[in-house]
């Protein structure tokens, strides 16, 4: 941050709020899927092995993996971040996995970018599994929604703010700093 000026605003994310509302979001979604699956199918079928569990936690694993990488995706598409500015980790003592830039994007760039992981690792994995029949498509669909929750609380704090202003992601923290676009004008 030492070449950015005094940030106009700093959004930081209290992570155990937000695994608060992840658990009711994975819960609620979950059991909206679930009613849905019941409804589509008209009966309710449930089968459970060794293998559905190893395919939980392997789903479980791809599916995060692919949510920071449509992290990733945002960010080049719709900040037009090139890839060698642009890192992926975890973050074991938070227990987080992440995906961050050193770049400057607009406040509307980046909002996209947050909830794009939302559409493509939750929703089109419900939707497939809810046209497939699969309850595991579903459940880890439940858990990547619910996964969403500190993008979800970012995106509501930067909503509040005009599209134009810049956004600096904090390179180890779920913190973002917010500069209006004339203060970074030299």
């Amino acid at each position: 941050m030492n070449e950015f000026p005094e940030p106009d605003k700093v959004i930081e994310i209290d992570l155990p709020a937000v695994a608060k509302r992840s658990l009711i979001l994975t819960i609620l979604s979950g059991l909206l899927l679930l009613i849905l699956k019941v409804v589509i199918e008209k009966a309710v079928m449930f089968t459970f092995s060794l293998w559905t569990v190893v395919f939980s936690i392997v789903g479980y694993v791809v599916l995060i993996i692919l949510h920071e990488f449509f992290h990733l995706i945002g960010f080049r598409i719709f900040g037009g971040v090139p890839w060698k500015r642009m890192v992926v980790g975890v973050n074991l003592k938070m227990g987080i996995a992440y995906a961050t830039t050193d770049q400057l994007m607009t406040n509307r760039a980046i909002r996209k970018a947050l909830l794009l992981p939302f559409w493509t690792t939750g929703i089109v994995p419900a939707l497939i599994g809810l046209y497939i029949g699969s309850g595991l498509l579903i459940s880890l669909a439940a858990l990547l929604i619910g996964g969403a929750a500190g993008d979800f609380a970012m995106y509501k704090e930067l909503r509040k703010l005009p599209d134009d202003w810049l956004v600096k992601d904090d390179p180890e923290l779920p913190k973002l700093y917010v500069y209006a676009p004339q203060k970074l004008k030299h």
